[in-house]
């Protein structure tokens, strides 16, 4: 969807399949069973990819239990789970004393909501940004830091800091992040746990599944089945 804004803060529910939200500071990846936060008047865009099932709230401006201005990726257990779809239902009317209840209580989960590493920033010097722009269209471009540099016309020294002062990680760090996103867009959409390992560039398939566990506490295969069945 094109750019636009919300005049209430909006948490999106993935049941199934994957939500990315890109603003001019970067882009969230929510996988199936996690939420995006949107702060009310965030200038974004946001897709979907897979099969995917999508649960809207809208919560009222004076209600921020984050705390947050910026998106940010949440884990959602099943109580938050239930209490989302629940208020979310087609029909449902915001001012009946039962979702009064129901908005008290998704607040309060909201609040103790674990965020979730899921963020890529978006490059402001034109160095970095050069470099970031050739692994985003590969994943699994291979070269160092210092041969990337050399396209980019900075040294290695130079882009280490970068990546520091301005993502807030390492330059490994990133690139594992990005590989991720890219996993988790081709998973949902069906591509195989090998294929995907190849594509993202990862050295072998269990290399690719160590590091998926490690991010999101599941297989990719498992993850991946999880997206052709029901949704929840």
């Amino acid at each position: 969807m094109s750019a636009h804004r919300h005049e209430v803060h909006q948490v999106v529910y993935a049941g199934r399949g994957v939500l990315s939200v890109t603003t001019e500071a970067g882009s969230w990846v929510a996988p199936a069973t996690r939420a995006i936060w949107v702060p009310v008047g965030t200038l974004h865009e946001h897709r979907a990819y897979g099969r995917t099932v999508l649960h809207g709230v809208g919560l009222p401006v004076d209600a921020n239990p984050l705390g947050l201005d910026r998106p940010a990726v949440l884990a959602v257990g099943p109580l938050l789970r239930e209490l989302i779809i629940e208020y979310s239902r087609p029909g449902a009317d915001p001012e009946a004393a039962e979702s009064r209840r129901l908005l008290a209580v998704l607040l309060d989960q909201l609040r103790h909501a674990p965020q979730q590493p899921l963020h890529l920033p978006t490059a402001r010097d034109p160095r970095l940004a050069a470099v970031c722009a050739i692994l985003q269209n590969d994943p699994a471009d291979p070269r160092p830091l210092a041969e990337l540099g050399a396209r980019a016309g900075a040294g290695a020294r130079t882009l280490t800091r970068l990546f520091r002062a301005e993502m807030g990680m390492t330059f490994p760090q990133w690139r594992t992040q990005l590989r991720l996103h890219h996993a988790l867009l081709l998973l949902s959409d069906g591509v195989t746990v090998t294929a995907v390992a190849h594509r993202c560039g990862w050295a072998s398939a269990s290399a690719f599944i160590d590091a998926f566990r490690r991010a999101f506490g599941c297989t990719p295969g498992s993850y991946r089945a999880q997206n052709q069945s029901p949704p929840l």
